[in-house]
This record gives C-alpha cells, sequence and structure tokens, in this order.
C-alpha cells in the first residue's frame, strides 16, 4: 500500500502561482512513476502531468506545457506541482497519483490517489 497526501491548495488571484505537494508513504516511492490530475465541477478527472521513477522523463497535458512543472524528490517521498501564471479555468480538485513502474502513462491505470487539494482562481 502506499498512502499519498496532498497540500499546497488554495484560493489565488489569476496570475499567481502555487506549488502543490504530495507526499507518499509506504512502500518504496522510486518505485513509482508518478502523476497528477485534476477534477472541476461538473467534468471528468483529466490528466494533467506525469514523471518517471527518477525524473528523467515528463509528461504534460497540452493545455497547462509551459505553465506547470512537475518535479520529484525521491529522499522526501514527494512529488510537487508547480503552477504558474494560473487561470480561472485552472479550478479543481488537484490529485497525485502513483504507478507502479518506471514511466508515467497517462492512459494507464494508476494504483493509488491521495484524497485531492482544491485550487481556486479568482479572475
Amino acid at each position: 500500500q502506499v498512502q499519498l497526501v496532498e497540500s499546497g491548495g488554495g484560493l489565488v488571484q489569476a496570475g499567481g502561482s502555487l506549488r502543490l505537494s504530495c507526499a507518499a508513504s509506504g512502500r518504496t516511492f522510486s518505485n513509482y512513476a508518478m502523476g497528477w490530475f485534476r477534477q472541476a465541477p461538473g467534468k471528468e478527472r483529466e490528466f494533467v502531468a506525469g514523471i518517471s521513477w527518477n525524473g528523467g522523463n515528463t509528461d504534460y497535458e497540452d493545455s497547462v506545457k509551459g505553465r506547470f512543472t512537475i518535479s520529484r524528490d525521491n529522499t522526501k517521498n514527494t512529488v510537487y506541482l508547480q503552477i504558474d501564471s494560473l487561470k480561472p479555468e485552472d479550478t479543481a480538485v488537484y490529485y497525485c497519483a502513483a504507478q507502479i513502474g518506471a514511466v508515467f502513462r497517462r492512459f494507464n491505470k494508476s494504483h493509488y490517489w491521495g484524497q485531492g487539494t482544491q485550487v481556486t482562481v479568482s479572475s
């Protein structure tokens, strides 16, 4: 089992920045590729970003490229999502997810999920 706990969400104005964190506990963190998803009200959950076990490979949904940066620190068992130039349409609950394997595959099943952290962007 892997437990994932997100933090860092909040209410920010458009154009602002946030850094989300996802702390993992349980199994060996570096055994997992990690990803971030989000779910806006009334919409399906969507992939945002993924990172390989060692941070060497990253993947982003097109709409967030250039504004979102995923990273990880395996010594701290934590994955991060830096969000810059926030837009009202970024408002959503953000979830982190863990996949067994080296590379995060956006269409593959994620084995573990956090509870989510709310990001609200005001215009």
